[in-house]
C-alpha cells in the first residue's frame, strides 16, 4: 500500500495557488475563458500580419497536416478491436474520434482553398456577380468583412448542427428498430386469450406457403419468476423450436457466451469441459469453467461416475441483464415458478422446476436482456401446463415494411383455417401496431428539433441583414453612380440579394459537407459508447440524403428571405441622396 502525498497547508500555497483556491469552480471557468479568448485573439493577430500570401501558406500546412493525421489515426482505427456491447476503452476513442475530426478539417481547409476560385468564375458571370462578389470580398472596410464572416460561421454552424443532430437521431431510430425486429418477428398471429391454441403445425405450414413469408416458427410464452441460490427475478418465458427459430429473430447471432446447441443437448451443461467460457464481467474479462470441484457426497466417487449421477435439467438461454440480476454463469441452476400452480393436498401448490443456463444473449435492448428467457418448445408447454398448444405463429416477412400487404392475406387464411377457435379468438399483429407509440415519438421528436434547429439558421440569418444593411449604407455612393451610370433599380436589388445568396450559400455549404463528413467519419470509424452507462455499444448514425437536402435547402430559403428589405432598401436609394454629403 502507498501513502497519499500530504495535503498542502494554506500558509504553504504560492499566492497564485491561493487566489486559484479562492476563485471556486465558476472563477476559474471564467479565468479559463478569457485565457482561451486572449489567446485566441492574439493568433488572429498573428494571422492578420502573415498577409494574403502567408495565410494562404499557413492554410495549406494544416490541411496537409489534416490529411496525414486522418490517414495516420484512420488506419490505426482500423487496427482496434470491435468488441460487441462488451467493455468501454477511452483512448480508443480518442484515436477514432481524432480520424473523424481530422478529416473534417481535412474537407474545412479543401474547402477554404478551392473558395477563392471558385468566386473568380462567378465573378466572370456579368455585371450583377460581379459586384456581389466584390463586396463579400472587400477586405478594406475590416468591420464589415468580420460581420460577414460571423454571418458565413452562424449559417455554417447551424447548417452543422442540424445535419449532425439530424443524423444522430435518425442513427438512434434506425438502431431501435433494427433491435426490435431482431428480437421480434414482423409480424405474429396469437391467440387472443391465454392457453393458446392446438393445431398449430398445420397452421404454421400454410402460414410458410404465403406469398411474402420468408419464414415462421412456433412459440408458446408465458410468464414465471426465476430464482437462483442468490436473487429472484420476473421473467417471460418463451418456448421455441430450436431448429427455426434463428430464420425469424436474431436470437442465435446474438449468443454472448455459451451454446445454443446446448439446448438440444442439456446434457453437457453437467459436465462443462473446465476451459469453457461462462461469463464475461462488465470489464472485458473472461470467466472459464475450470475443474470440477466435487462435494462431499461425491468425493469417493470417479469422475465418470460422479458426471453420470450429475441431474440433468432443460437448458435455458437468458439475457445479460437477468444474468447478472441472478447472479448465474453458464451451466449454473435457476428455478422457474410458474404463476399456475398444481392442486395438492394441502390445496394449490405453486409448479417449480430446475434448469440450467446453456447460454448468455445480449440484444442490446434492456427490456429483452433483463426479462426474456428462451427454452424448448417442449419444455415451456410442460412447464406452463399448455400441453400441445401454441401461444402464437411468428412470421418473418421478405421486406420489414411489406407487414400492411400481407396482412389481409394472413388475416384470411386464419380465418378458414380449421383451428378450432372462430376468428375472433385469433388476431393478427405487426411490429408497427406493437410499437406504434414509440416510432411516432421518435418521429414527433425529430421534426421537433428539424424546427428548433431550423429557428437557429433564422436567427443566423439575421447576421447576413445586418451585414447587408450597414453595406448599404457604406455604399450609398457606389450605387448612386452605378444608378447614375444606368443601372436599373432592378439590378441593384439583385446585386445586394446576390450577395446575401452568396453568403449564405458558402455556409450552407460549409456547414452541409462539414457535418455529413463529420458523421461519416464517426460512421466509418465507429465510434463506441461505454455499454454500461448508454446500453449502446456504438453510436449509431444514420446518414439520409433526403435530410442532408432538406438542411441544405432550410438554409437557403432561410437566407434568401433575409436579403429581402436589404436589397429593396438598396434599390430605393436615390441617385441625389447618395452623393449629397460627398
Amino acid at each position: 500500500m502507498f501513502a497519499a502525498p500530504p495535503t498542502p497547508k494554506p500558509e504553504q500555497l504560492s499566492l497564485m495557488a491561493k487566489l486559484w483556491v479562492m476563485l471556486g469552480f465558476p472563477g476559474r471557468v471564467a479565468v479559463v475563458g478569457v485565457v482561451a479568448l486572449l489567446v485566441g485573439y492574439l493568433i488572429l493577430k498573428a494571422i492578420r500580419r502573415l498577409g494574403q500570401k502567408g495565410r494562404r501558406s499557413l492554410l495549406y500546412v494544416l490541411t496537409g497536416t489534416c490529411l496525414i493525421g486522418v490517414v495516420a489515426l484512420g488506419g490505426w482505427a482500423a487496427t482496434l478491436p470491435e468488441h460487441r456491447g462488451s467493455f468501454f476503452v477511452f483512448w480508443h476513442q480518442i484515436v477514432r474520434v481524432g480520424a473523424a475530426l481530422s478529416g473534417t478539417g481535412f474537407v474545412v481547409g479543401f474547402m477554404a482553398l478551392a473558395l477563392p476560385r471558385l468566386l473568380d468564375r462567378v465573378e466572370g458571370r456579368g455585371f450583377v456577380p460581379f459586384i456581389a462578389v466584390r463586396h463579400v470580398r472587400a477586405s478594406k472596410s475590416g468591420f464589415l468583412t468580420v460581420i460577414s464572416g460571423l454571418s458565413i460561421a452562424g449559417v455554417a454552424v447551424s447548417a452543422f448542427a442540424l445535419c449532425a443532430v439530424v443524423s444522430i437521431m435518425g442513427g438512434f431510430g434506425a438502431d431501435l428498430k433494427r433491435k426490435i425486429l431482431g428480437n421480434n418477428a414482423h409480424m405474429k398471429i396469437e391467440a387472443a386469450s391465454h392457453g393458446g391454441f392446438e393445431g398449430a403445425d398445420a397452421l404454421l405450414g400454410d402460414v410458410r406457403l404465403t406469398r411474402g413469408v420468408k419464414a415462421a416458427t412456433p412459440v408458446t410464452a408465458g410468464e414465471a419468476m426465476a430464482s437462483s441460490s442468490s436473487n429472484t427475478a420476473g421473467t417471460i418465458v418463451r418456448g421455441i423450436d430450436t431448429p427455426s427459430i434463428g430464420s425469424v429473430i436474431d436470437l442465435v447471432q446474438n449468443i454472448e457466451v455459451g451454446k445454443f446447441a446446448y439446448l438440444d443437448e442439456p446434457a453437457k451443461l453437467a459436465d462443462l469441459p473446465p476451459e469453457e467460457v461462462i461469463g464475461i464481467s462488465t470489464g472485458g474479462e473472461v470467466f472459464l469453467k475450470g475443474p470440477r470441484v466435487k462435494s462431499w457426497a461425491s468425493k469417493d466417487l470417479d469422475d465418470d461416475v460422479a458426471a453420470a449421477t450429475e441431474p440433468v435439467h432443460p437448458g435455458i438461454v437468458i439475457g445479460r441483464e437477468l444474468a447478472r440480476t441472478l447472479h448465474v454463469y453458464v451451466g449454473d441452476e435457476v428455478t422457474l415458478v410458474a404463476p399456475l400452480g398444481d392442486l395438492g393436498p394441502m390445496g394449490v401448490l405453486p409448479r417449480s422446476r430446475k434448469f440450467r443456463v446453456a447460454a448468455i444473449f445480449y440484444s442490446g435492448m434492456y427490456e429483452y436482456d433483463s426479462a426474456h428467457l428462451y427454452m424448448k418448445r417442449e419444455d415451456a408447454q410442460e412447464f406452463l401446463d399448455l400441453r400441445g398448444r401454441t401461444t402464437a405463429v411468428e412470421v418473418k416477412l421478405d421486406e420489414a415494411e411489406a407487414v400492411e400487404a400481407a396482412r389481409p392475406e394472413l388475416e384470411a387464411l386464419v380465418a378458414r383455417h380449421q383451428t378450432g377457435l372462430s376468428r375472433e379468438d385469433m388476431k393478427v399483429r405487426d411490429w408497427k401496431e406493437a410499437n406504434k407509440n414509440l416510432f411516432s415519438a421518435l418521429k414527433l421528436e425529430k421534426i421537433a428539433t428539424f424546427i428548433i434547429l431550423s429557428i437557429a439558421i433564422a436567427v443566423a440569418s439575421f447576421c447576413i441583414i445586418c451585414t447587408l444593411l450597414l453595406m448599404v449604407t457604406e455604399k450609398s455612393k457606389e450605387i448612386a453612380i452605378m444608378k447614375a451610370i444606368g443601372a436599373s433599380d432592378r439590378a441593384i436589388l439583385r446585386i445586394f440579394m446576390s450577395e446575401g445568396v452568396i453568403i449564405g450559400g458558402i455556409g450552407t455549404v460549409f456547414g452541409v459537407v462539414t457535418g455529413l463528413c463529420t458523421v461519416l467519419g464517426l460512421l466509418w470509424f465507429g465510434v463506441r459508447l461505454d455499454p454500461d452507462v448508454y446500453y449502446v455499444d456504438r453510436l449509431p448514425i444514420s446518414v439520409d440524403p433526403v435530410d442532408y437536402t432538406l438542411v441544405a435547402l432550410a438554409a437557403m430559403v432561410i437566407t434568401t428571405l433575409a436579403t429581402i428589405y436589404p436589397a429593396i432598401a438598396a434599390s430605393r436609394l436615390r441617385p441625389v441622396d447618395g452623393i449629397r454629403y460627398e
